[in-house]
């Protein structure tokens, strides 16, 4: 598999990250390798909380998150998707599917063997993350969701996905940091629009990007949504606990909340929100709503021994 390594002095200098780059070796499925970046913050004897991120962002949507959560004493661990951030860029779009993308975090998790894992994702960090749960419940201790599903294509997608699956095509040149621009409220300046554009130097490092919206699951005849009904056939006897955060204003998942907090048993009398001016990143919108809340799940939440 042919791939691309987004050179190390496009992270120099990217504004509120400031952490070491920690890295690891996956099979790339055809007998090569891949390399993943991943953010390993906090007390190594901490609870594990894993941060898993969406397209196009990478882990530099979590950087607010990571600083406070390791200043609360948890072990953070914020790996970049393969194709984003620091971490390898295939550059043939049919070289990113869906069970490449589980495959590869399943091995992020057994490499570092992670256990007693409090998962938060958003975006395809949930469509990849709540594989991950299904596939290994007993690592998994708590799972608190943001702005993220897990379709089977048994019904449509709507109407704000499609638009965003059309522009996501339609453009010569994807700008990454636009993108995220334009799913936030808040006022993001020049250099935090930069940061997410930093690991994409030109669009051949953007083909991950590009193939995403066009992998998820909006129909049956879609490969993965087997996996994805099998999955839901897991996380329907899910009884630990599950905690939802969806914004207020991101169109493409607003309401998809509900799914979870009426199929999961451990999501019943948790204490969801809806994050208030919080659009598609929230975590860029939100961070220490998002942090406090996580903060006070794992508390009322203790693992059972």
């Amino acid at each position: 598999m042919q791939y691309l390594r987004t050179p190390d002095d496009q992270f120099e200098n990217l504004p509120g990250y400031k952490f070491n780059p920690n890295y690891l070796v996956v099979d790339d499925g055809e007998g090569g390798e891949l390399r993943v970046h991943y953010v390993d913050e906090g007390d190594k004897d901490g609870e594990v909380i894993l941060l898993l991120h969406g397209n196009p962002s990478w882990s530099y949507l979590y950087r607010h998150m990571i600083t406070s959560l390791t200043e609360s004493g948890f072990r953070v661990i914020a790996p970049d998707l393969i194709g984003f951030g620091r971490s390898d860029k295939p550059t043939e779009r049919k070289d990113y599917t869906y069970a490449r993308h589980v495959a590869w975090m399943q091995a992020v998790i057994d490499q570092l063997d992670l256990n007693n894992i409090t998962l938060f994702c958003q975006d395809w960090g949930g469509f990849i993350g709540l594989r991950l749960v299904a596939a290994n419940p007993e690592r998994f201790e708590r799972v608190m969701a943001a702005n993220t599903g897990l379709t089977t294509g048994d019904t449509p997608p709507n109407e704000a996905f499609v638009v965003w699956r059309s522009y996501s095509q339609k453009y010569d040149e994807m700008n990454i940091g636009r993108i995220i621009n334009g799913g936030v409220c808040s006022n993001m300046t020049t250099e935090q629009v930069a940061a997410y554009d930093a690991p994409f130097p030109d669009e051949s490092y953007r083909m991950g990007a590009r193939e995403f919206p066009m992998i998820l699951p909006t129909s049956t005849d879609n490969p993965e949504t087997e996996n994805n009904r099998a999955a839901w056939k897991v996380l329907k006897e899910w009884n630990k606990p599950f905690l939802t955060a969806f914004g207020d204003s991101d169109e493409v998942f607003r309401g998809g909340d509900e799914v979870f907090k009426t199929l999961i048993p451990g999501a019943k009398g948790q204490k969801h929100i809806t994050v208030k001016s919080g659009a598609h990143f929230l975590q860029e919108d939100q961070s220490e709503t998002l942090t406090n809340s996580l903060i006070t799940f794992v508390t009322d939440n203790p693992m059972q021994r």
